[in-house]
């Protein structure tokens, strides 16, 4: 699965809803050609080839661009607004976001982009499905594996789309002519399918080939998803009688998943990427992940390595580098992820963001390459040390006796503060030293989609909502939560001030003779301002009475009082600190209806416009414009009562 094979390449939504696979190079071209005919997924060579094809348009196509960044992480608590335009508007929630997305540029990620893609990959699946399911044979891997997979890949791409847009258009036949008539199924009958998908998977699938192929534990874990999204908030108006057993079967799924999965023993061990396809994308915590290679013959790659950079190529002493990245600058963290950890505790926040680079394009008599050259000081409010956000030439690094270029400080006197500038430290967990040059956009690392950090979660969500049900005691989240805690915990003799992140992958070829900018070291003693320590840390939470500090600022500034509120409001905290830049947030904040108060609360762009109806995502208007009803186009009318309120 290393190898991903596009088969599909253009499709229009209408070709993906009625005709299921297709490979045309376009839609409307008056003659149709494809590399195979439709026999061809009649036959076991033709359905395991098409199994790649979906493993390729539901996982890498739809992963490895800007379409997860707009759809997740945007507009939310924990990023908003990088240094470049281009999806903006999807983080400012600005009167431009509507069924048309108001276009910045070229890399704009319009409104059908991912409803698009995400149909397409359903029409494939449901190609998978039947074929799997009509062919004679006696195969395992046709008929269990090849068939799992299709549910699968059906579900998870239906998961998405209620979770993003609602009620939406519920195909599960391939068809034969063209269907232009569409209606949005409610998203108790999505959710339903999505289910009784995932369910089915995971009664035909084994659990070999984790984390490149599709297992029993990973529809088990997407299956607790789904649970999990039906008990939501967003859905109270209809969930009352399957919320309490959906939230018994997340804890007894997620349970059984995290006892095959144990988590990585250090935190850093996720990010610590040195080659493609090297032992940190197979460590057991991975449940399933999105393929990608270092091949030369493959194009696209992963290229989450671009998005989350400060243009750190911009400052003083430094030059743009392969090492240091290629910065498109899209998103960059909020005071929220600052202040969420407990900084001299929590490792997890060192090990996700980059906080130092070295200089590399030295000038002058002072500095020379290998000289600290940036430094974020990711501090406290209580600290007064500092007058200045950004200091030019004045801090001292104390292993060198020289000044810094260039430091950023989060809380200083002026409080200006890291949201005024588009420096800002960066979250690395997607760093790619193992490109070709420092121009190449195409990455090799795989994208994790599900691993047991994120399962432990779930599962002690679970345990909240029936703590309020009655069925558990909120207490009983506390092992779940302080599963991860603990591993995010300093060991003892561990090194605080190490640093790693798949920079290191990086080439002296791929340098091209250009110095590099990565240093293997963070700023936590410059940001915690002690002295150096290799104790043991903790962070277990004893108490629900006793939550950290960090949470309890939290919950203060956002006003919850009881204990489902102040709980709900930690474990999604935890989710940032376990989970950050990982293409989960937008979907647990909008089923959990705390979007628009946590967007209000640190976003600074989308706080002046979010509103209620921006909980759900706009209806394309491609889709109303290419939807008939009683044989003719859909009138004003008739598209305006197919959109999502507020839209």
């Amino acid at each position: 699965m290393k190898n991903y094979k596009k088969l599909y390449i253009n499709l229009m939504l209408v070709a993906a809803l009625t005709l299921g696979s297709s490979c045309s190079k376009d839609f409307l071209d008056e003659e149709l050609t494809t590399a195979y005919s439709s026999d061809y997924y009649k036959t076991e060579a033709g359905i395991q080839a098409l199994a790649v094809g979906t493993y390729y348009q539901v996982f890498a196509a739809e992963f490895q661009g800007e379409v997860p960044l707009t759809a997740t992480e945007s507009g939310t608590d924990e990023f908003h607004a990088g240094g470049d335009p281009s999806n903006w508007i999807w983080n400012s929630y600005s009167s431009g976001f509507k069924a048309f997305v108001t276009v910045s540029n070229a890399n704009t990620v319009a409104a059908n982009t991912h409803w698009d893609n995400l149909y397409i990959g359903i029409g494939n699946a449901n190609t998978l499905i039947e074929s799997a399911t009509n062919i004679a044979s006696t195969n395992d891997a046709i008929k269990k594996t090849a068939l799992g997979e299709g549910y699968f890949l059906r579900a998870f791409s239906y998961l998405q789309l209620v979770r993003q847009y609602g009620a939406v258009p519920l195909k599960l036949k391939t068809s034969s002519t063209v269907e232009l008539e569409f209606t949005r199924a409610a998203p108790q009958e999505v959710l339903n399918q999505v289910i009784a998908d995932f369910t089915q998977a995971y009664n035909l699938l084994g659990n070999a080939g984790a984390p490149a192929k599709i297992t029993k534990d990973a529809a088990a874990h997407y299956l607790a998803k789904a649970y999990l999204t039906r008990a939501s908030e967003i859905n109270d108006s209809w969930n009352g009688p399957t919320k309490t057993a959906d939230l018994q079967q997340v804890v007894t799924l997620s349970d059984e998943v995290i006892s095959h999965h144990p988590l990585a023993a250090n935190y850093d061990n996720l990010w610590s990427y040195t080659t493609a396809d090297g032992a940190n994308e197979k460590l057991p915590e991975l449940i399933l992940s999105a393929q990608f290679n270092a091949s030369t013959l493959t194009t696209g790659g992963n290229q989450q390595h671009l998005y989350f950079l400060s243009t750190y190529d911009q400052l003083p002493q430094m030059k743009r580098n392969l090492a240091g990245g290629r910065p498109f600058s899209r998103l960059a963290p909020t005071y929220f992820v600052y202040d969420a950890f407990d900084h001299v505790n929590d490792s997890r926040f060192w090990k996700s963001f980059q906080t130092k680079s070295i200089v590399n394009n030295a000038s002058g008599a002072v500095y020379k390459n290998g000289d600290l050259g940036i430094m974020y000081v990711v501090n406290t409010a209580a600290d007064t040390r500092f007058a200045k956000t950004k200091n030019s030439d004045v801090i001292i690094y104390p292993k060198t006796g020289k000044t810094i270029p260039s430091v950023y400080v989060a809380y200083a006197a002026d409080k200006v503060g890291l949201m005024a500038d588009v420096r800002f430290p960066s979250l690395s967990k997607y760093m790619d030293g193992n490109r070709i040059d420092l121009s190449n956009i195409k990455g090799s690392r795989d994208i994790i989609l599900a691993r047991s950090g994120e399962t432990y979660l779930m599962a002690a969500e679970a345990k909240i909502r029936l703590a309020k049900a009655g069925g558990a005691t909120y207490a009983d989240a506390l092992p779940y939560i302080n599963a991860v805690r603990n591993r995010g915990a300093y060991k003892a003799g561990e090194n605080r001030a190490a640093y790693a992140d798949g920079s290191a992958a990086y080439t002296t070829t791929g340098q091209a003779g250009i110095p590099i900018s990565y240093i293997p070291e963070n700023s936590y003693y410059e940001s915690n301002n002690i002295a150096v320590a290799t104790t043991a840390t903790s962070l277990a939470i004893s108490s629900i009475t006793a939550l950290p500090a960090e949470d309890l600022a939290v919950i203060s500034k956002l006003g919850y009082g009881t204990d489902y509120d102040r709980m709900l409001c930690l474990v999604l905290n935890e989710r940032t600190r376990e989970l950050c830049g990982e293409f989960h947030r937008w979907e647990d904040l909008s089923r959990t209806n705390t979007l628009i108060a946590r967007a209000k609360a640190y976003n600074i762009e989308a706080a002046a416009n979010i509103q209620q109806y921006h909980n759900l995502r706009p209806i394309p208007q491609t889709f109303l414009d290419g939807v008939y009803a009683s044989g003719k186009p859909l009138t004003a009318a008739e598209k305006a009562a197919m959109q999502n309120p507020g839209y």
